[in-house]
């Protein structure tokens, strides 16, 4: 399966962004209204600057307090961010998630970010994909 086929399966295409400059209380205001786990990082909502997730605010107030809420989002977001085009393969994207323990990876198109997918839409994707692959070899198996 493509990560182009599990864009296409996402019920919501919406992308939660926030400026660089913003303050981290707003993104994580953003984040728990839309029972989300990550924001990208842009000034105009397509270049991708970096990522912010709830672990990164956690980390953070868990280290230096409440305080850091204050701060711009730029001092917190991971900058160097691994990304995938909707042409990879989900094999090859869920490694990269795992073994870079991260959950969210940007879809790109050219210097533009098309969409977001995270672990849990790769997942479902496998499950629906061997899913699939089981009945095929049942079918074949008991004739069908």
């Amino acid at each position: 399966m493509l990560v182009q086929q599990i864009l296409g399966s996402k019920a919501s295409q919406d992308i939660h962004w926030v400026k660089p400059g913003d303050a981290i209380s707003d993104a994580a205001r953003i984040m728990s209204e839309n029972r989300i786990g990550t924001v990208v990082v842009s000034e105009d909502g397509r270049a991708l600057a970096g990522i912010l997730s709830e672990r990164d605010i956690v980390r953070e107030i868990g280290k230096t307090g409440a305080e850091c809420l204050s701060n711009a989002v730029s001092t917190l977001m991971t900058s160097r961010i691994v990304t995938c085009v909707k042409s990879d393969d989900a094999h090859h994207v869920l490694a990269q998630m795992t073994e870079g323990r991260f959950r969210h990876l940007p879809v790109m198109e050219g210097e533009g970010m098309i969409g977001l997918i995270s672990i849990g839409d790769v997942v479902k994707a496998r499950l629906s994909e061997l899913s699939m692959e089981k009945d095929a070899l049942e079918g074949m198996i008991k004739g069908y």
